[in-house]
């Protein structure tokens, strides 16, 4: 088994750092190897190569290299060959786990000793796939939040003056109601549909309770309070979907 050196490891990461596009830093990390392995590589996003050598030895030292917008890189010796390395990307952190799902694993690659050849494959392999993946990270991040903050039900509330009345703060739900004729009150929370025509308010509501089902979005409506019945007949609610739910990965 080849001896490696962390200072050798270092002082490669380092001329890494003023190679690879971007403004870089390295942090040498040395290790107990009695330590959780686990939790010192559970950010590395990898289920290939430097995954099976990390699981294969305990590790003694590695390497992060950060970039200034939070991208990070971990660096290891091969633990087989004296002149080669293994990086790969490193998952962001404070994302919930069903953002990763279907997302593949940017898997990291072994590169040469030489830091000018490992930084164009660095640039040209690694680097694309983990900007691809961390895209497709994101993109579910802002759905599970969008889904998350979205409600199950709305409720549509009669006033004294025979308008419905709506608070939301949900931009696609805002959307679907100011697309079928309600208006935005001054503190663009609450949505108004006027009832001077009765038969065109329940025409209003029938479209905007098919659009919000779509998105699963229930619709309940409801008199104001001290509120009289309405003479008109109570357009019925679309049926309230599932609440939305968050699985874990």
């Amino acid at each position: 088994m080849p001896h490696h050196d962390p200072d050798e490891l270092d002082s490669y990461a380092v001329i890494l750092t003023q190679l690879l596009p971007g403004t870089w830093t390295s942090e040498l990390r040395p290790h107990d190897v009695r330590a959780d392995q686990h939790v010192l590589t559970v950010g590395v996003w990898d289920m290939n190569q430097v995954a099976e050598a990390l699981a294969a030895r305990p590790l003694e030292h590695d390497v992060i290299l950060t970039r200034d917008d939070g991208r990070r890189l971990f660096l290891m010796d091969h633990p087989h060959y004296e002149d080669e390395f293994l990086i790969a990307a490193m998952a962001p952190v404070g994302v919930h786990t069903e953002a990763f799902r279907a997302v593949r694993e940017p898997d990291g690659i072994t590169i040469p000793g030489d830091p000018e050849r490992a930084t164009e494959a660095v640039i040209t392999d690694l680097l694309p796939r983990y900007e691809t993946a961390l895209a497709q990270v994101n993109a579910n991040t802002a759905r599970l939040t969008s889904t998350a903050s979205r409600p199950d039900t709305l409720v549509m509330t009669w006033t004294e003056s025979g308008e419905l009345s709506v608070s939301t703060d949900h931009g696609e739900v805002a959307e679907i109601l100011t697309g079928n004729g309600f208006v935005p009150d001054t503190d663009r929370h609450t949505y108004l549909l006027a009832g001077d025509d009765t038969a065109h308010q329940a025409q209003c509501v029938r479209a905007a309770g098919t659009a919000l089902g779509v998105i699963h979005v229930g619709v309940t409506l409801q008199n104001a309070p001290h509120r009289s019945a309405p003479t008109t007949t109570r357009v019925p609610a679309p049926r309230p979907p599932t609440p939305n739910t968050l699985r874990s990965r």
